[in-house]
Parts: C-alpha cells; sequence; structure tokens
C-alpha cells in the first residue's frame, strides 16, 4: 500500500514536473497546492533530493525542482525509495527479500500470489515516468479510479 508520504512525494513531484525547466518552487506553493502538510513535505523533500531526484537551493530566491527531466524519472524508483519495496510480504520482494519462517517457500500459496501482485505492481510502476504521471488527464482515468479519487 502507498503510504501518505509516497502518495505526497510522488504529488510535489508532479508539482515539480509542471513547471517549465530549471524553474524552482516554493516549499509552501508545493505544501498548499497540494493539501501536504508543510514540515512533512520538508522531510520528503530531504529524501527526495538525497535519493537524486530534486535539486535545492537555500535562500530568498531558493526552492526546489526536479534534478532531471520528467521522463527520466519512474514512478516504481520514487515509491521504493519513499516506502520501500513493492511486494505486499517480504518473501514476494526482490530488492529486499527476507524469508518467511513459517512456511515452504516452494508450496506456499500465499507467497506465490504475492509474487504475481508485486510483479503486476512493479510492470505498472515501472514503465511509467513523472512526466506520464503529469501528463494524464482526468478523462484519461478509468470511471472506477474517478469515483474513489
Amino acid at each position: 500500500m502507498l503510504t501518505k508520504k509516497g502518495k505526497y512525494g510522488l504529488k510535489a513531484l508532479v508539482h515539480l514536473a509542471r513547471l517549465p525547466a530549471g524553474q524552482l518552487a516554493f516549499v509552501n506553493d508545493i505544501a498548499t497546492g497540494n493539501n501536504i502538510p508543510k514540515k512533512f513535505l520538508d522531510a520528503i523533500l530531504g529524501e527526495l533530493r538525497n535519493a537524486g531526484f530534486v535539486q535545492s537551493r537555500k535562500g530568498k530566491d531558493g526552492g526546489y525542482r526536479l534534478a532531471r527531466p520528467a521522463d527520466e524519472i519512474k514512478v516504481g524508483h520514487v515509491v521504493r525509495v519513499l516506502d520501500g519495496p513493492l511486494a505486499p510480504i517480504p518473501c514476494a520482494s526482490r530488492t529486499q527479500y527476507q524469508r518467511c519462517e513459517d512456511c515452504n517457500e516452494a508450496t506456499c500459496q500465499v507467497r506465490h500470489l504475492m509474487l504475481e501482485v508485486r510483479q503486476a505492481i512493479a510492470e505498472v510502476l515501472d514503465q511509467r515516468s513523472l512526466a506520464e504521471m503529469r501528463d494524464m488527464a482526468t478523462d484519461d482515468l478509468p470511471v472506477a479510479i474517478k469515483v474513489q479519487a
């Protein structure tokens, strides 16, 4: 499940992706424009900076901007940085695998299903760039997603 940290991080990156290349945005503007608590956003942007997704500049003319073009930033990579592995359970993770003590991995139906779930999530998130996410029009979303949002 995507945490608030992951969701807010993606919203902040989409906000930055909408700016002209190289333009800086103030944290307060990002927070206000996306209903994100500023203090939480400060911490998230620090993690995104450390991971190389954003650059920052201090001072009166400071702010944040994308460190790379939005089409080079994959959503799956951002989610892994902010929220950890995509797998719903540790024994299905490719990046942070942990063996289960309570089952036989070769015959565990739960693990096999969760491997399939992890693969499906990765196929979507690892093929989508921040630019594609930014450019998604509400009309492109399936009806079920529009209703839930």
